[in-house]
């Protein structure tokens, strides 16, 4: 896959969808589908253009939302979804006045030689929100290019980037999952701890993450962990505070692997969440809470044996 930050010529002409894409959810997934068919088609380039960063932070960053993915996972989905080349545009509030009609000209038509435009039935975009499929049409009878909506509905409710980040700040990474059509995972490097788990028995990788990122809920979860070298194991999950060692401790993401010997240090890993075990709690002695920890890995342990990387797209 070709990556620019359209400061090299691209490929034309295309087939194009734009827009932020993080998390690479369902209704995303169909729309990069339509847009690899669409090329394959017209002997075009599969081409999207996404931002970094998110368009919100920029705007309103007080309310901006913290993010599913990394701009990393993103193209890797990208290209693992069919996409041929990527252009990757800052975002900042010059970008933000650029009038719709102006954008479409300038990147769509110009720098990419779109032939097909592919957008969800919502989208809006541009100086005040002001783009929308009727401009689309517009321009595209202007320019010479076709405009198709792709429906961002499943069955039953609409697919979207604010129900994965709704559905992850309550826990349910189960129903986060249907709307990604995999499980969430969460990518960080893995940093030096207080060694507070190694001291009881369960040795743990303390994940950084950026400031940005969207987690679940406090509490344990079955997970499925991909180290550099490729190798998925079986990981116990624990997103919290540590309340049984702190008052007020920071929050980390820490994982357990049973069986593991080695040094992680640095290294970066994806961790899947597959279901979650149970809420962060404070145990009475600190014997209960090895009993507990224990049961936790056990069940991780089932719950992997079920799981397979090759099952669903982009975990592979």
């Amino acid at each position: 896959m070709r990556l620019s930050h359209f400061d090299t010529e691209l490929v034309r002409p295309s087939a194009v969808a734009f827009g932020v894409f993080d998390g690479l959810h369902r209704g995303h997934q169909a729309l990069i589908a339509e847009v690899v068919r669409r090329a394959h088609e017209r002997g075009a380039h599969a081409s999207v253009v996404t931002f970094d960063p998110h368009p919100a932070l920029v705007l309103s960053p007080s309310t901006a939302p913290l993010l599913i993915g990394t701009i990393d996972q993103r193209l890797e989905g990208l290209e693992q979804l069919g996409v041929e080349q990527v252009g990757l545009m800052g975002f900042d509030h010059v970008a933000a006045g650029e009038s719709a009609a102006s954008f479409v000209e300038r990147v769509l038509v110009r720098q990419l030689g779109v032939i097909d435009l592919v957008v969800g039935d919502d989208v809006h975009f541009g100086r005040d929100r002001e783009g929308d499929i009727a401009l689309l049409v517009r321009e595209g009878d202007r320019h010479g290019f076709r405009v198709h909506a792709s429906s961002t509905y499943g069955d039953v409710s609409r697919f979207s980037s604010s129900a994965v980040r709704a559905r992850l700040a309550a826990g349910d990474v189960a129903a986060a999952a249907e709307i990604l059509g995999r499980a969430f995972v969460l990518r960080g490097t893995v940093v030096h701890g207080d060694a507070r788990g190694r001291e009881i028995g369960f040795a743990t990788a303390n994940v950084g993450t950026g400031e940005r990122q969207q987690l679940p809920a406090l509490g344990v979860y079955a997970g499925a962990v991909r180290l550099e070298s490729g190798q998925w194991r079986c990981g116990a999950v624990s997103v919290g505070t540590r309340p049984q060692f702190y008052e007020d401790g920071a929050l980390l993401v820490e994982v357990h692997l049973p069986g593991f010997e080695g040094d992680l240090y640095g290294q970066r890993l994806d961790v899947a969440f597959l279901e979650r075990l149970r809420g962060e709690a404070s145990f009475a002695t600190l014997e209960e809470l090895v009993v507990q920890m224990g049961r936790d890995v056990a069940r991780s342990l089932e719950i992997f044996e079920k799981f397979s990387p090759t099952s669903s797209v982009l975990l592979g």
